[in-house]
């Protein structure tokens, strides 16, 4: 049988919920897909639409992002 505190804390608990569906329901929602970048970081050469899709928020053309790991590979970076 529930005492006070366990129907305090399943109100408190409720009235959280209610709070954080409010506040996600206010904010604006953002595509992260906007502020991806569509020139790679390293050559500044045009990332491949194929490539953004197979990896999203990539911010390297597919030949810079292989030399970037050959180089982690080797210790260089």
């Amino acid at each position: 049988m529930p005492d006070d505190l366990d129907r305090a804390q399943a109100i408190n608990e409720q009235l959280l919920a209610d709070a954080l569906d409010a506040h996600h329901r206010r904010r604006p929602r953002i595509d992260p897909a906007a502020f991806a970048p569509t020139d790679c970081e390293d050559c500044g050469e045009p990332i491949s639409e194929k490539r953004m899709r197979a990896m999203p928020g990539c911010i390297r053309c597919i030949d810079c992002q292989t030399s970037h790991e050959r180089e982690l590979k080797r210790g260089l970076k």
